[in-house]
Protein backbone atom coordinates (compact mmCIF):
# COMPACT_ATOMS: atom_id res chain seq x y z
CA UNK A 1 0.00 0.00 0.00
CA UNK A 2 2.83 2.07 0.86
CA UNK A 3 4.72 2.18 -2.48
CA UNK A 4 1.53 2.63 -4.04
CA UNK A 5 0.92 5.97 -2.41
CA UNK A 6 4.63 6.73 -3.01
CA UNK A 7 3.97 5.84 -7.08
CA UNK A 8 0.59 8.38 -6.56
CA UNK A 9 2.75 10.85 -4.48
CA UNK A 10 4.94 10.70 -7.64
CA UNK A 11 2.66 10.85 -10.44
CA UNK A 12 1.56 14.34 -8.66
CA UNK A 13 4.65 15.68 -8.19
CA UNK A 14 5.31 14.71 -12.39
CA UNK A 15 2.20 16.48 -12.65
CA UNK A 16 2.87 19.84 -10.92
CA UNK A 17 6.33 19.59 -12.48
CA UNK A 18 4.79 20.05 -15.85
CA UNK A 19 2.37 22.90 -14.55
CA UNK A 20 5.53 24.47 -13.56
CA UNK A 21 8.25 23.80 -16.02
CA UNK A 22 5.20 25.53 -18.81
CA UNK A 23 4.96 28.68 -16.26
CA UNK A 24 8.79 28.47 -16.45
CA UNK A 25 8.72 28.70 -20.00
CA UNK A 26 6.40 31.27 -20.03
CA UNK A 27 8.29 33.55 -17.77
CA UNK A 28 10.78 33.61 -20.34
CA UNK A 29 8.55 35.48 -22.58
CA UNK A 30 8.29 39.34 -23.02
CA UNK A 31 4.88 38.69 -23.60
CA UNK A 32 4.24 37.28 -20.03
CA UNK A 33 6.73 39.03 -17.53
CA UNK A 34 5.19 42.10 -19.33
CA UNK A 35 1.75 40.63 -17.84
CA UNK A 36 2.96 39.35 -14.59
CA UNK A 37 4.84 42.82 -13.70
CA UNK A 38 1.87 45.00 -14.31
CA UNK A 39 0.09 46.02 -10.67
CA UNK A 40 -3.35 46.90 -13.32
CA UNK A 41 -3.71 44.21 -16.42
CA UNK A 42 -6.44 45.07 -19.07
CA UNK A 43 -9.41 42.93 -19.32
CA UNK A 44 -7.43 40.86 -21.83
CA UNK A 45 -4.41 40.06 -20.14
CA UNK A 46 -6.39 39.45 -17.42
CA UNK A 47 -8.87 37.15 -19.57
CA UNK A 48 -5.27 35.56 -20.52
CA UNK A 49 -3.85 34.58 -17.45
CA UNK A 50 -7.22 33.35 -16.02
CA UNK A 51 -7.70 31.03 -19.47
CA UNK A 52 -4.26 29.86 -18.63
CA UNK A 53 -5.05 28.27 -14.88
CA UNK A 54 -8.34 27.14 -16.34
CA UNK A 55 -6.29 24.86 -18.64
CA UNK A 56 -4.08 24.17 -16.27
CA UNK A 57 -6.93 22.86 -13.91
CA UNK A 58 -9.35 21.18 -16.56
CA UNK A 59 -6.16 19.01 -18.44
CA UNK A 60 -4.96 17.97 -14.49
CA UNK A 61 -8.49 16.59 -14.71
CA UNK A 62 -8.21 14.81 -17.63
CA UNK A 63 -4.56 13.35 -16.45
CA UNK A 64 -5.07 12.26 -13.34
CA UNK A 65 -4.68 8.85 -12.44
CA UNK A 66 -8.09 6.38 -11.43
CA UNK A 67 -8.36 5.15 -7.92
CA UNK A 68 -11.47 3.25 -7.61
CA UNK A 69 -13.93 6.07 -9.19
CA UNK A 70 -12.14 8.96 -7.85
CA UNK A 71 -9.15 10.90 -9.48
CA UNK A 72 -5.32 11.40 -8.00
CA UNK A 73 -4.58 15.21 -9.71
CA UNK A 74 -2.99 18.48 -9.34
CA UNK A 75 -6.50 20.76 -9.68
CA UNK A 76 -6.50 22.41 -6.76
CA UNK A 77 -2.64 23.00 -7.08
CA UNK A 78 -3.70 25.46 -10.72
CA UNK A 79 -7.01 26.73 -8.57
CA UNK A 80 -4.81 28.09 -5.39
CA UNK A 81 -1.86 28.99 -7.29
CA UNK A 82 -3.51 31.02 -10.16
CA UNK A 83 -6.46 32.64 -7.28
CA UNK A 84 -3.36 33.04 -4.74
CA UNK A 85 -0.79 34.90 -6.87
CA UNK A 86 -3.32 37.10 -9.59
CA UNK A 87 -6.61 37.58 -7.49
CA UNK A 88 -10.55 36.92 -7.61
CA UNK A 89 -10.79 37.12 -11.48
CA UNK A 90 -8.16 33.94 -12.03
CA UNK A 91 -8.96 32.28 -8.74
CA UNK A 92 -13.25 31.58 -8.68
CA UNK A 93 -13.38 31.22 -12.53
CA UNK A 94 -10.93 28.76 -12.23
CA UNK A 95 -12.35 26.94 -9.50
CA UNK A 96 -15.82 27.49 -10.63
CA UNK A 97 -14.81 25.90 -14.04
CA UNK A 98 -12.26 23.33 -12.96
CA UNK A 99 -15.14 22.21 -10.21
CA UNK A 100 -17.92 21.93 -12.83
CA UNK A 101 -15.85 20.34 -15.60
CA UNK A 102 -14.99 17.99 -12.86
CA UNK A 103 -18.12 16.86 -11.99
CA UNK A 104 -20.10 16.83 -15.94
CA UNK A 105 -17.13 14.03 -16.64
CA UNK A 106 -18.50 11.50 -14.28
CA UNK A 107 -21.06 12.56 -12.69
CA UNK A 108 -22.25 9.61 -10.79
CA UNK A 109 -18.40 9.30 -9.31
CA UNK A 110 -17.90 8.49 -6.25
CA UNK A 111 -15.92 12.08 -5.41
CA UNK A 112 -17.83 14.25 -7.94
CA UNK A 113 -19.72 16.40 -5.77
CA UNK A 114 -16.88 16.91 -3.42
CA UNK A 115 -14.47 17.90 -6.02
CA UNK A 116 -17.05 20.21 -7.50
CA UNK A 117 -17.64 21.96 -4.22
CA UNK A 118 -13.50 22.03 -2.64
CA UNK A 119 -12.76 23.29 -6.25
CA UNK A 120 -14.95 26.20 -6.16
CA UNK A 121 -14.16 26.98 -2.44
CA UNK A 122 -10.53 26.51 -2.98
CA UNK A 123 -11.07 29.63 -5.85
CA UNK A 124 -12.89 31.38 -3.19
CA UNK A 125 -10.08 30.66 -0.22
CA UNK A 126 -7.30 31.89 -2.92
CA UNK A 127 -9.08 35.05 -3.45
CA UNK A 128 -8.84 35.98 0.37
CA UNK A 129 -5.48 35.04 0.64
CA UNK A 130 -4.60 37.59 -2.43
CA UNK A 131 -6.55 40.06 -0.82
CA UNK A 132 -6.31 39.52 2.56
CA UNK A 133 -2.50 38.33 3.44
CA UNK A 134 1.16 40.25 2.66
CA UNK A 135 3.01 38.66 -0.53
CA UNK A 136 5.33 37.50 1.63
CA UNK A 137 3.53 34.85 3.29
CA UNK A 138 1.83 33.62 -0.08
CA UNK A 139 3.92 30.39 -0.68
CA UNK A 140 3.23 29.03 2.90
CA UNK A 141 -0.09 30.25 3.15
CA UNK A 142 -0.56 28.31 0.01
CA UNK A 143 0.79 25.04 0.72
CA UNK A 144 -1.54 25.46 4.21
CA UNK A 145 -4.25 26.41 1.85
CA UNK A 146 -3.90 23.23 -0.66
CA UNK A 147 -3.75 20.97 2.70
CA UNK A 148 -6.77 22.17 3.82
CA UNK A 149 -8.83 21.96 0.52
CA UNK A 150 -7.46 18.51 0.05
CA UNK A 151 -8.46 17.13 3.45
CA UNK A 152 -11.56 19.33 2.94
CA UNK A 153 -12.06 16.78 -0.08
CA UNK A 154 -11.70 13.74 1.97
CA UNK A 155 -13.87 14.84 4.57
CA UNK A 156 -16.59 15.50 1.83
CA UNK A 157 -15.89 12.00 0.15
CA UNK A 158 -16.63 10.48 3.19
CA UNK A 159 -19.79 12.58 4.48
CA UNK A 160 -21.91 12.13 0.99
CA UNK A 161 -21.10 9.11 -0.19
CA UNK A 162 -23.56 6.21 0.23
CA UNK A 163 -21.06 3.83 0.05
CA UNK A 164 -19.27 4.05 2.69
CA UNK A 165 -16.97 1.35 2.73
CA UNK A 166 -15.53 2.10 -0.48
CA UNK A 167 -15.26 6.20 -0.03
CA UNK A 168 -12.81 4.60 3.51
CA UNK A 169 -10.78 2.87 0.83
CA UNK A 170 -10.46 5.74 -1.73
CA UNK A 171 -9.54 8.43 1.18
CA UNK A 172 -7.11 5.91 2.47
CA UNK A 173 -5.17 5.59 -0.59
CA UNK A 174 -5.58 8.92 -1.96
CA UNK A 175 -5.52 11.34 1.43
CA UNK A 176 -1.45 10.79 1.62
CA UNK A 177 -0.15 11.98 -2.32
CA UNK A 178 -3.13 13.85 -2.73
CA UNK A 179 -2.36 16.31 0.17
CA UNK A 180 1.46 16.31 0.74
CA UNK A 181 1.35 16.55 -3.21
CA UNK A 182 -0.06 20.72 -2.17
CA UNK A 183 3.69 21.19 -1.71
CA UNK A 184 4.42 22.52 -4.94
CA UNK A 185 1.77 24.76 -4.61
CA UNK A 186 4.78 27.24 -2.82
CA UNK A 187 7.52 26.11 -5.45
CA UNK A 188 4.65 27.53 -8.21
CA UNK A 189 4.36 30.82 -6.13
CA UNK A 190 7.86 31.35 -5.23
CA UNK A 191 8.65 30.72 -9.30
CA UNK A 192 6.24 33.39 -10.40
CA UNK A 193 6.95 35.93 -7.18
CA UNK A 194 11.05 35.60 -8.22
CA UNK A 195 9.95 37.48 -11.53
CA UNK A 196 8.99 40.24 -9.96
CA UNK A 197 12.18 40.00 -7.19
CA UNK A 198 14.51 39.72 -10.09
CA UNK A 199 12.88 42.60 -12.08
CA UNK A 200 13.05 44.81 -8.73
CA UNK A 201 16.44 43.27 -7.92
CA UNK A 202 18.21 44.23 -11.61
CA UNK A 203 16.22 47.76 -11.41
CA UNK A 204 17.66 48.40 -7.73
CA UNK A 205 21.15 47.24 -9.77
CA UNK A 206 21.19 49.52 -12.82
CA UNK A 207 19.72 52.17 -10.50
CA UNK A 208 22.85 52.06 -8.10
CA UNK A 209 25.06 51.87 -11.05
CA UNK A 210 23.24 55.00 -12.79
CA UNK A 211 23.40 56.76 -9.37
CA UNK A 212 27.52 55.48 -9.02
CA UNK A 213 28.18 56.85 -12.46
CA UNK A 214 26.52 60.34 -11.53
CA UNK A 215 28.68 60.72 -8.44
CA UNK A 216 31.64 59.90 -9.96
CA UNK A 217 31.10 61.84 -13.13
CA UNK A 218 29.35 65.21 -11.57
CA UNK A 219 33.16 67.67 -11.07
CA UNK A 220 33.58 66.72 -14.53
CA UNK A 221 30.28 68.12 -15.53
CA UNK A 222 31.14 71.37 -14.38
CA UNK A 223 33.81 72.18 -16.39
CA UNK A 224 32.12 70.90 -19.67
CA UNK A 225 35.50 70.80 -21.90
CA UNK A 226 36.52 68.25 -24.05
CA UNK A 227 39.02 67.03 -21.33
CA UNK A 228 36.55 66.64 -19.12
CA UNK A 229 33.78 64.89 -21.13
CA UNK A 230 36.63 62.49 -21.75
CA UNK A 231 37.07 61.41 -18.40
CA UNK A 232 32.97 60.99 -18.03
CA UNK A 233 33.18 58.82 -21.13
CA UNK A 234 36.30 56.57 -18.97
CA UNK A 235 33.96 56.51 -15.69
CA UNK A 236 30.74 55.67 -17.77
CA UNK A 237 33.15 52.79 -20.09
CA UNK A 238 34.71 51.12 -16.57
CA UNK A 239 31.19 50.81 -15.49
CA UNK A 240 29.63 49.32 -18.36
CA UNK A 241 31.92 47.26 -19.15
CA UNK A 242 32.09 48.53 -22.16
CA UNK A 243 34.86 48.94 -25.51
CA UNK A 244 33.94 52.48 -26.38
CA UNK A 245 31.83 55.23 -24.94
CA UNK A 246 31.49 58.53 -26.61
CA UNK A 247 29.03 61.66 -25.83
CA UNK A 248 28.32 63.88 -28.56
CA UNK A 249 26.70 67.28 -29.64
CA UNK A 250 24.13 67.77 -32.31
CA UNK A 251 27.25 67.98 -35.06
CA UNK A 252 30.37 67.09 -33.51
CA UNK A 253 31.57 64.39 -31.10
CA UNK A 254 32.87 65.78 -28.17
CA UNK A 255 34.34 62.95 -26.43
CA UNK A 256 35.71 59.38 -27.47
CA UNK A 257 37.41 56.88 -25.10
CA UNK A 258 38.04 52.96 -25.85
CA UNK A 259 38.81 51.23 -28.94
CA UNK A 260 39.95 53.33 -32.05
CA UNK A 261 40.29 56.71 -29.96
CA UNK A 262 43.00 57.77 -31.93
CA UNK A 263 40.89 58.29 -35.03
CA UNK A 264 38.88 60.84 -33.00
CA UNK A 265 41.54 63.19 -31.73
CA UNK A 266 40.17 65.79 -34.14
CA UNK A 267 37.97 68.18 -31.98
CA UNK A 268 35.56 68.34 -34.82
CA UNK A 269 34.86 64.85 -35.74
CA UNK A 270 31.24 64.84 -37.09
CA UNK A 271 28.74 62.49 -35.90
CA UNK A 272 27.63 59.59 -38.01
CA UNK A 273 24.67 59.15 -40.14
CA UNK A 274 23.17 56.94 -37.26
CA UNK A 275 23.83 59.47 -34.54
CA UNK A 276 22.42 62.22 -36.97
CA UNK A 277 18.97 59.92 -37.04
CA UNK A 278 18.98 59.80 -33.31
CA UNK A 279 19.16 63.21 -33.06
CA UNK A 280 17.14 64.55 -35.50
CA UNK A 281 14.31 61.33 -34.34
CA UNK A 282 14.96 62.00 -30.41
CA UNK A 283 14.43 58.49 -30.03
CA UNK A 284 17.20 55.55 -29.03
CA UNK A 285 18.69 53.64 -31.39
CA UNK A 286 20.07 50.03 -30.56
CA UNK A 287 22.16 47.47 -33.03
CA UNK A 288 23.32 44.46 -31.93
CA UNK A 289 24.23 43.45 -35.52
CA UNK A 290 26.84 46.51 -36.23
CA UNK A 291 29.92 45.95 -38.09
CA UNK A 292 31.70 49.13 -37.90
CA UNK A 293 35.26 49.37 -36.87
CA UNK A 294 34.74 45.81 -35.28
CA UNK A 295 31.76 46.84 -32.80
CA UNK A 296 28.79 44.52 -33.26
CA UNK A 297 26.82 46.09 -30.68
CA UNK A 298 25.47 49.85 -30.29
CA UNK A 299 23.21 51.92 -27.79
CA UNK A 300 22.84 55.63 -28.99
CA UNK A 301 20.81 57.83 -26.14
CA UNK A 302 19.91 61.16 -27.09
CA UNK A 303 20.47 63.61 -23.91
CA UNK A 304 17.95 66.39 -23.89
CA UNK A 305 18.25 69.90 -22.65
CA UNK A 306 14.98 72.03 -22.51
CA UNK A 307 13.03 69.90 -24.27
CA UNK A 308 15.39 69.58 -27.07
CA UNK A 309 17.84 66.78 -28.22
CA UNK A 310 21.46 68.19 -27.47
CA UNK A 311 23.21 65.41 -28.37
CA UNK A 312 23.65 61.79 -27.62
CA UNK A 313 25.59 59.20 -25.88
CA UNK A 314 26.70 56.10 -27.62
CA UNK A 315 28.02 52.64 -25.87
CA UNK A 316 30.06 50.62 -28.05
CA UNK A 317 30.89 46.49 -27.43
CA UNK A 318 32.77 44.40 -29.95
CA UNK A 319 30.67 41.50 -29.24
CA UNK A 320 27.31 41.01 -31.08
CA UNK A 321 23.83 40.71 -28.96
CA UNK A 322 25.18 42.76 -26.17
CA UNK A 323 22.71 45.58 -25.66
CA UNK A 324 20.32 43.79 -23.45
CA UNK A 325 17.05 45.20 -21.72
CA UNK A 326 18.91 45.95 -18.01
CA UNK A 327 21.42 47.81 -20.00
CA UNK A 328 19.13 49.87 -22.19
CA UNK A 329 17.16 50.81 -19.16
CA UNK A 330 20.21 51.44 -17.26
CA UNK A 331 21.77 53.90 -19.96
CA UNK A 332 17.92 55.41 -20.62
CA UNK A 333 17.92 56.86 -16.82
CA UNK A 334 22.07 57.92 -16.95
CA UNK A 335 20.86 59.93 -20.23
CA UNK A 336 18.41 60.96 -17.75
CA UNK A 337 20.73 62.18 -15.08
CA UNK A 338 23.54 63.19 -17.73
CA UNK A 339 21.34 65.71 -19.47
CA UNK A 340 19.95 67.08 -16.12
CA UNK A 341 23.84 67.83 -15.04
CA UNK A 342 24.71 69.21 -18.30
CA UNK A 343 21.43 71.45 -18.22
CA UNK A 344 22.65 72.65 -14.30
CA UNK A 345 25.97 72.94 -15.63
CA UNK A 346 24.90 74.59 -18.19
CA UNK A 347 23.31 77.43 -16.57
CA UNK A 348 25.97 77.43 -13.75
CA UNK A 349 28.54 78.03 -16.57
CA UNK A 350 26.46 80.79 -18.10
CA UNK A 351 26.24 82.51 -14.66
CA UNK A 352 30.15 82.43 -14.96
CA UNK A 353 30.27 83.57 -18.60
CA UNK A 354 28.05 86.09 -17.63
CA UNK A 355 29.81 87.28 -14.63
CA UNK A 356 32.87 87.62 -17.00
CA UNK A 357 31.74 89.35 -19.60
CA UNK A 358 29.95 91.97 -17.12
CA UNK A 359 33.32 92.30 -15.93
CA UNK A 360 35.36 92.41 -19.16
CA UNK A 361 32.55 94.95 -19.91
CA UNK A 362 33.51 96.69 -16.73
CA UNK A 363 37.18 96.58 -17.61
CA UNK A 364 36.31 98.25 -21.19
CA UNK A 365 34.23 101.19 -19.16
CA UNK A 366 36.99 101.66 -16.70
CA UNK A 367 40.19 100.34 -18.99
CA UNK A 368 42.71 103.46 -18.59
CA UNK A 369 44.56 102.40 -21.71
CA UNK A 370 41.13 102.24 -23.50
CA UNK A 371 40.44 105.42 -22.74
CA UNK A 372 43.34 107.44 -22.84
CA UNK A 373 43.72 105.96 -26.45
CA UNK A 374 39.77 107.31 -27.29
CA UNK A 375 40.70 111.04 -25.74
CA UNK A 376 44.18 111.07 -27.42
CA UNK A 377 42.40 110.32 -30.58
CA UNK A 378 39.61 112.82 -29.88
CA UNK A 379 41.92 115.57 -28.79
CA UNK A 380 44.17 115.15 -32.09
CA UNK A 381 40.67 115.68 -34.28
CA UNK A 382 39.63 118.43 -32.33
CA UNK A 383 42.34 120.48 -33.92
CA UNK A 384 42.26 118.77 -37.19
CA UNK A 385 38.15 117.24 -37.83
CA UNK A 386 36.30 118.93 -35.33
CA UNK A 387 32.91 117.56 -36.86
CA UNK A 388 35.18 114.12 -36.73
CA UNK A 389 36.32 114.56 -33.03
CA UNK A 390 32.94 115.49 -32.68
CA UNK A 391 31.30 111.93 -34.19
CA UNK A 392 34.11 109.92 -32.21
CA UNK A 393 33.08 111.50 -28.97
CA UNK A 394 29.27 110.38 -29.87
CA UNK A 395 30.83 106.97 -30.61
CA UNK A 396 32.48 106.58 -27.34
CA UNK A 397 29.67 107.70 -25.23
CA UNK A 398 27.34 105.68 -27.20
CA UNK A 399 29.74 102.56 -26.62
CA UNK A 400 30.25 103.04 -23.21
CA UNK A 401 26.47 103.72 -22.33
CA UNK A 402 25.67 100.03 -24.47
CA UNK A 403 28.13 98.67 -21.51
CA UNK A 404 26.50 100.35 -18.96
CA UNK A 405 23.12 99.55 -19.81
CA UNK A 406 22.64 96.38 -21.08
CA UNK A 407 23.32 92.99 -18.93
CA UNK A 408 23.24 89.42 -19.85
CA UNK A 409 19.83 89.16 -21.47
CA UNK A 410 19.19 88.41 -25.06
CA UNK A 411 18.96 91.45 -27.90
CA UNK A 412 18.61 91.98 -31.07
CA UNK A 413 21.53 91.44 -33.73
CA UNK A 414 21.64 94.73 -34.92
CA UNK A 415 21.86 96.42 -31.78
CA UNK A 416 25.20 94.57 -31.38
CA UNK A 417 26.46 95.33 -34.95
CA UNK A 418 26.02 98.89 -33.73
CA UNK A 419 28.41 98.76 -30.76
CA UNK A 420 30.78 97.13 -32.62
CA UNK A 421 30.00 100.13 -35.32
CA UNK A 422 31.05 102.72 -31.93
CA UNK A 423 33.51 100.63 -31.19
CA UNK A 424 35.16 100.52 -34.17
CA UNK A 425 34.55 104.27 -35.31
CA UNK A 426 36.88 104.64 -31.90
CA UNK A 427 39.69 102.36 -33.27
CA UNK A 428 40.09 103.30 -36.48
CA UNK A 429 40.38 107.13 -35.21
CA UNK A 430 43.20 105.10 -33.05
CA UNK A 431 44.76 103.12 -35.68
CA UNK A 432 43.90 105.82 -38.91
CA UNK A 433 44.83 104.46 -42.44
CA UNK A 434 46.27 101.34 -40.53
CA UNK A 435 43.27 99.53 -39.93
CA UNK A 436 39.99 99.27 -42.82
CA UNK A 437 36.94 97.72 -41.32
CA UNK A 438 33.88 96.14 -43.75
CA UNK A 439 30.69 95.27 -42.75
CA UNK A 440 28.27 92.80 -44.64
CA UNK A 441 25.37 92.97 -42.85
CA UNK A 442 22.04 91.07 -43.76
CA UNK A 443 18.57 92.58 -42.28
CA UNK A 444 18.42 89.48 -40.12
CA UNK A 445 17.46 90.21 -36.35
CA UNK A 446 18.53 86.61 -34.20
CA UNK A 447 19.13 87.21 -30.42
CA UNK A 448 22.09 86.76 -29.06
CA UNK A 449 23.64 87.59 -25.81
CA UNK A 450 25.51 91.22 -25.51
CA UNK A 451 29.13 91.47 -25.86
CA UNK A 452 29.57 88.27 -28.64
CA UNK A 453 31.02 90.19 -31.32
CA UNK A 454 32.72 93.22 -30.32
CA UNK A 455 35.28 90.67 -27.92
CA UNK A 456 36.06 89.01 -31.39
CA UNK A 457 36.41 92.10 -33.46
CA UNK A 458 39.21 93.23 -30.43
CA UNK A 459 40.98 89.91 -31.11
CA UNK A 460 40.78 90.63 -34.53
CA UNK A 461 42.14 94.62 -34.11
CA UNK A 462 44.49 94.00 -31.36
CA UNK A 463 46.27 90.54 -32.24
CA UNK A 464 45.80 90.22 -36.01
CA UNK A 465 45.78 93.91 -37.08
CA UNK A 466 48.02 95.45 -34.70
CA UNK A 467 51.08 93.37 -34.57
CA UNK A 468 51.12 93.23 -38.45
CA UNK A 469 53.97 95.79 -40.14
CA UNK A 470 51.38 96.52 -42.96
CA UNK A 471 47.85 97.62 -43.34
CA UNK A 472 45.44 95.37 -42.91
CA UNK A 473 41.11 94.97 -43.00
CA UNK A 474 38.62 93.54 -40.91
CA UNK A 475 35.55 91.86 -42.49
CA UNK A 476 32.16 92.20 -40.33
CA UNK A 477 29.41 90.11 -42.30
CA UNK A 478 26.17 88.78 -40.87
CA UNK A 479 24.88 86.72 -43.45
CA UNK A 480 21.38 84.40 -43.72
CA UNK A 481 21.34 80.92 -44.36
CA UNK A 482 18.89 77.72 -45.02
CA UNK A 483 17.81 77.38 -40.92
CA UNK A 484 20.40 80.04 -39.48
CA UNK A 485 22.61 83.24 -39.43
CA UNK A 486 26.12 83.25 -39.99
CA UNK A 487 28.42 85.63 -38.60
CA UNK A 488 31.74 86.20 -40.22
CA UNK A 489 34.77 88.30 -38.27
CA UNK A 490 37.62 87.66 -40.97
CA UNK A 491 40.97 89.74 -40.68
CA UNK A 492 44.00 90.13 -42.77
CA UNK A 493 46.72 90.54 -39.93
CA UNK A 494 49.45 88.32 -38.81
CA UNK A 495 47.31 84.83 -38.15
CA UNK A 496 46.78 83.01 -35.34
CA UNK A 497 49.02 80.04 -33.71
CA UNK A 498 47.31 76.90 -34.62
CA UNK A 499 48.13 76.12 -30.79
CA UNK A 500 46.32 78.72 -30.18
CA UNK A 501 43.38 77.41 -31.51
CA UNK A 502 43.77 73.61 -30.26
CA UNK A 503 44.31 75.08 -26.62
CA UNK A 504 40.77 76.66 -27.29
CA UNK A 505 38.94 73.66 -28.16
CA UNK A 506 40.96 72.28 -25.01
CA UNK A 507 39.85 74.82 -22.61
CA UNK A 508 42.98 75.56 -21.94
CA UNK A 509 43.51 78.80 -23.61
CA UNK A 510 45.60 81.76 -21.75
CA UNK A 511 44.49 84.47 -19.52
CA UNK A 512 45.54 86.91 -22.45
CA UNK A 513 42.72 85.29 -24.98
CA UNK A 514 39.78 85.27 -22.37
CA UNK A 515 37.48 87.22 -24.28
CA UNK A 516 37.84 84.75 -27.32
CA UNK A 517 37.85 81.52 -25.06
CA UNK A 518 34.48 83.49 -23.35
CA UNK A 519 32.24 83.96 -26.30
CA UNK A 520 33.96 80.10 -27.25
CA UNK A 521 32.24 79.13 -24.28
CA UNK A 522 28.95 80.96 -24.26
CA UNK A 523 28.41 80.16 -27.73
CA UNK A 524 28.80 76.41 -26.65
CA UNK A 525 26.33 76.43 -24.02
CA UNK A 526 23.41 78.11 -25.91
CA UNK A 527 23.82 77.04 -28.91
CA UNK A 528 26.23 73.54 -28.56
CA UNK A 529 28.34 74.98 -31.08
CA UNK A 530 31.28 77.10 -30.53
CA UNK A 531 33.41 79.12 -32.55
CA UNK A 532 35.11 78.05 -35.61
CA UNK A 533 38.30 79.45 -36.43
CA UNK A 534 40.82 78.65 -39.65
CA UNK A 535 44.31 80.52 -40.20
CA UNK A 536 44.17 81.82 -43.29
CA UNK A 537 47.26 82.15 -45.88
CA UNK A 538 46.96 85.89 -44.25
CA UNK A 539 44.99 86.04 -41.75
CA UNK A 540 42.27 84.35 -39.63
CA UNK A 541 38.55 83.74 -40.19
CA UNK A 542 36.25 83.37 -37.18
CA UNK A 543 32.91 82.20 -37.43
CA UNK A 544 29.67 80.99 -35.58
CA UNK A 545 26.15 80.24 -35.92
CA UNK A 546 22.79 81.43 -34.47
CA UNK A 547 19.33 80.60 -34.96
Amino acid sequence: MYSEQFMMLLAVFERAALMLMTLFLLTRTQLFQSIVKKTHRRPVETAMISALFILFAVFSTYTGLNVDGSLVNVRIIAVLSGGIIFGPWIGIPAGIIAGIHRYLIDIDGPTSVACLITSIFAGLLATWIHCKCTKNNYAQLGILAGMCCEMLTMILIVMLSDNKAQAYNIVSHISFPMIVGTLSIGLIIKLVQDLDEEKDLIAAQQAKLALDIANKTLPYFRMNNRHALQKVCSIIRFYTEADAVAITNTQDVRAYVGRGEEKFLDAHHKISQMTRQAVESGEQIISNNLNVHHFHSLLIIPLWENGEVSGTLKIFYCQPDHIRMSLREMAIGLSQIISTQMEVSRIEQLKQMASKAEFSALQSKINPHFLFNALNAISTLIRIRPDDARQLIANLADFLRYNLEHDVELIDIQEEIQQVRDYVAIEQARFGPKLEVEFDIDDVHPRVPCLLIQPLVENAILHGIQPSRVNGKVLISVKKATDNVVITITDTGVGINQHTIDKLYQGKIGSHHIGLNNVHQRLLLLFGDGLHIRRLKQGTTMQFFVK
